[in-house]
Formats: C-alpha cells, structure tokens, sequence
C-alpha cells in the first residue's frame, strides 16, 4: 500500500469521526441503554401482576434487549457515520482478523449467546447447577450469563462454558420443581410410620404442588460408622422462589411429628 492511500484512508476515518458524528453515537447509545432498561422495569412490573407468567416475560425481556443492542447498534453506525461501501469492507475485513485474534474467547461468547437464546438449555428464572455454583438464571446478555445463588450472590459466567460444560436445569422453564430431602431413621425404625408421616406433612405443606406426585427412594447407609435407613422423599414446590422455605417447613415438622411418635433416629 503507497502513502497516498494511506493518507487518503485517514482523511476518510477522521471525516467520518467528526464530533458531531460522536456525539450522535452517544446520544444514540444512551438511548438504546434506556429503551432497554424501560423494557427490563415494563417486564418487572408486568410480572408482579401476572405472576404465573414470570418466566415467560423475562424471557421476552432478555430477548427484545439482545436484538434492540444488536440491530440498533448497526443501525446507528450505518445511519450516522454512513460510510462508503469499500471503507465498509475494508473495515469490515480488518475488524474481522484483530477480532479473530484478539477477542476469540469474547466472540465465541457472543456466537454462544446466540446459541443459548434459541437452543435454550435453560431460560431465565430457571433454577440451574452449573459446575459447583447453583442459583437463578437472572440474565442471558451478549457475553455472559448472569446467576443469583440462594445466598445472594450474583455469579457472572461466560456464555461459552455453557456451550462445552454441563448445565443442569431443574425447573426447565417451569413454575414448579422437585425438591429432594433425606431423612433418615435407625435400623429399628417402623419405615411404614416414618414414611406416612412424611406424605402428611408434605401434603398439608402450603409451598407443595400437589398435581405431581409424591415419591420416595428408601436406602440403607451409613452414617459415622453405623447403619441407617434413609427416607429420601421426592415432592414438588409450587414456586422455585419458595424451595427453601418448602424444605424447611417440611423438615421442621417432621422432626416434631418423629420425636411426638417415638420414631427412632440414628444415635
């Protein structure tokens, strides 16, 4: 390349460049960031009065939000720099070989948003494990996917691990989910008393959803050196926001139900 293509390659950027070029692009990003954060608020307060659709509407949300960042951040290069088709490829190109090299792992983040969005291994407001961290989806952005643990951390993970790593789902886009807790009891135990005292108090549970049903595994462990018999009760949660509270109810009054009924435990 001669320097006068060089120079006529500069003049064509700093034309494009101009301050008040600046300026639109910024007036038009803040725009886009609050168009954005009005339909995040909208969604919230929409959710507050349909409840049984949160999840649907976060999903709406998410997903109006990825494609306003995507089409109006194009829109506003094209419209306000308008620049010439051969400065566009020219562009084009060069941008594509520094991305390549330089941002691969933030691009394949991006591709992996894609991914996520439409191949949903999991949606926002599902309850998820994911290597040793469990929590809420909370966000699908760009780059990363955001998870709010139970005890209030937000834990931010790039999109592309959830692309080569293994992501459980507990809820899959459901109101409801299975809550498992173990209970465990001495060898000398009666398991029928046990186990019938369990079904009543996960029956008469306000957090439980009766239309699925309640089951039961029923093992022998041990436990610090001992053997015991362990109860491990399978029963649904209306609302994943009350997984928590269904298991500490459920295991509060069984403990009182046990001791009432001399049920044996594990010394």
């Amino acid at each position: 390349m001669n320097d006068g293509n060089i120079v006529n390659d500069l003049a064509v950027v700093v034309e494009l460049f101009n301050i008040y070029a600046i300026l639109l692009l910024f007036i038009g990003g803040f725009v886009l960031w609050a168009l954005n954060w009005g339909i995040h608020k909208a969604g919230q307060k929409v959710t507050e009065k349909l409840p049984t659709r949160r999840f649907l509407i976060l999903q709406i949300t998410t997903l109006i939000g990825f494609v306003l960042y995507t089409v109006g951040a194009i829109a506003l290069v094209v419209g306000v720099l308008q620049p010439p088709k051969e400065f566009m490829l020219a562009a084009g190109g060069s941008v594509a070989v520094a991305l390549g090299f330089a941002l691969k792992d933030i691009a394949a983040s991006l591709v992996a948003g894609l991914l996520l969005l439409f191949d949903r291994p999991f949606r926002v407001g599902d309850r998820v494990s994911f290597d040793s961290v469990y929590g809420e989806i909370v966000s699908i952005g760009l780059r990363t996917v955001r998870l709010q643990t139970l005890d209030d951390n937000l834990v931010t993970i790039p999109n592309s691990r959830f692309i080569t790593d293994v992501v459980a789902s507990g809820n899959a886009g459901e109101l409801d989910m299975m809550v498992v807790t173990d209970f465990h009891v001495g060898l000398d135990a009666d398991l029928e008393e046990a186990r019938a005292i369990i079904e009543e108090v996960i029956f008469t549970s306000r957090f439980a959803y009766l239309k699925k049903p309640v089951s039961f595994a029923i093992e022998e462990i041990e436990i610090g050196y001992k053997l015991a018999i362990r109860l491990r009760a399978k029963a649904y949660v209306l609302d994943v926001h009350y997984e928590k509270a269904f298991q500490s109810d459920i295991v509060v009054r069984v403990s009182k139900r046990f001791s009432e009924a001399g049920v044996i435990r594990p010394a």
